[in-house]
């Protein structure tokens, strides 16, 4: 990896969209593999990295997958305080009656909030979403308005919801990159209660179903999170999956079959962990390089990032990476420390290039006007110094 400085006086612009530091650079690979689902979203969690996607933003039935938002609205009001595990909410005869997945709830009776989790994580129980949305909201059509406003609110921009299970109703959509997005948001901020999408069997009512997530039974590091499958959708999956360092986040829709499914999620992450990696190239306020001064106190001013910079790369294209620092030189003084200076460019094989600040890493003040003259004098009889 070389450093370069360029000498000449190329005119610099800092414009306003580099006043805010930039903490990953997310890329589309030059050659993504091909999927067989209808929708697709393959990223990596720590940088944002998108490493595949078709049809990502292309709003469409989820099915159980929706379900995540369901789960959403009750891990906000467990961290808050203002619902807890051992809560109980009532079974209505709704809910009771509710057909597809089940976790067969009874009638008139009350079940606690943390057996309803797990009949929605494990079990994928439309009749433990609506005891939820009607307990919550007192109907589940509220619950669903007021899922689709904190999905706007935490930026879910293609989704509507018309229930809470993800029964199909041409209202009720998602596109997989919204799904993704919510994904990496329950990580982050509920991990609480993350583990239990890792459970692999719940037994309520004496009646034991096993988690319909096959990845969590055959591929090394899966930990979540949520199948889904209806006529109108065919078969999806939002996969978690953390090894070797890495977590890598994958949404598929629109398969044909378990089989398919199984097969497509394994195959794609089979292929993101072999073909891509994440390099930690430079923490916040490290010194990449140090610029030359006119009419300064001091020689040089460090130039400072302020941002750590983590990148997601094709294991090939890293070879080839090129980082280099551009800048006016020599610098004016007077300068202040945190004042961009430079950009840092990073730049690799079929990748888009990034350009980054990089400030003063302190205060340099002006010579005095004697200092001024004499090293003007110097410049113009010696040169400026190499």
């Amino acid at each position: 990896m070389a450093i370069m400085r360029s000498r000449r006086a190329t005119k610099m612009i800092l414009s306003s969209i580099f006043a805010v530091a930039v903490f990953v650079w997310i890329s589309l690979p030059a050659a993504a593999t091909e999927t067989a689902a209808k929708y697709a979203i393959l990223l990596d969690f720590d940088t944002g990295a998108v490493l595949l996607e078709k049809n990502a933003d292309e709003p469409a039935a989820p099915a159980s997958m929706s379900k995540l938002m369901t789960l959403y609205m009750i891990f906000e009001r467990l961290k808050s305080g203002s619902l807890r595990l051992e809560d109980t909410l009532p079974v209505s005869e709704k809910a009771w009656r509710m057909g597809g997945s089940k976790m067969f709830v009874s009638v008139n009776t009350r079940i606690k909030i943390e057996d309803l989790l797990r009949g929605i994580v494990v079990q994928s129980g439309n009749d433990a979403c609506i005891v939820v949305a009607e307990g919550l909201a007192q109907h589940e059509a509220a619950f669903a308005e007021q899922m689709t406003e904190r999905a706007r609110e935490i930026g879910l921009k293609n989704s509507k919801f018309a229930n809470s299970t993800g029964w199909p109703d041409p209202d009720h959509l998602m596109s997989v990159r919204d799904i993704a997005t919510l994904s990496t948001i329950i990580i982050k901020e509920f991990s609480d209660f993350y583990s239990l999408f890792a459970e692999k069997s719940f037994t309520y009512n004496d009646i034991k179903q096993s988690n319909r997530n096959s990845l969590l039974y055959r591929y090394d590091g899966a930990d979540g999170l949520k199948t889904s499958y209806t006529e109108a959708s065919g078969y999806g999956l939002a996969a978690s999956v953390s090894k070797r360092g890495r977590r890598l986040l994958l949404v598929v829709n629109g398969l044909k079959s378990q089989k398919q499914r199984t097969q497509e999620t394994e195959r794609l992450l089979d292929w993101a962990f072999r073909e891509f990696d994440n390099y930690a190239l430079f923490n916040a306020g490290e010194t990449i390089a140090n610029a030359d001064i006119w009419l300064g106190q001091e020689a040089q001013v460090p130039l400072v990032i302020e941002t750590d910079v983590n990148l997601t790369l094709p294991r090939k294209s890293r070879r080839k990476m090129e980082v280099k620092v551009n800048y006016n030189s020599p610098v004016a003084a007077p300068i202040g420390a945190g004042e961009q200076l430079a950009l840092l460019t990073i730049s690799a094989p079929d990748e888009e290039t990034l350009q980054i600040p990089l400030v003063a890493g302190k205060d340099v003040l002006r010579l005095g006007m004697f200092g001024r003259l004499s090293a003007a004098f110097k410049y113009f009889a010696w040169g400026a110094a190499e």
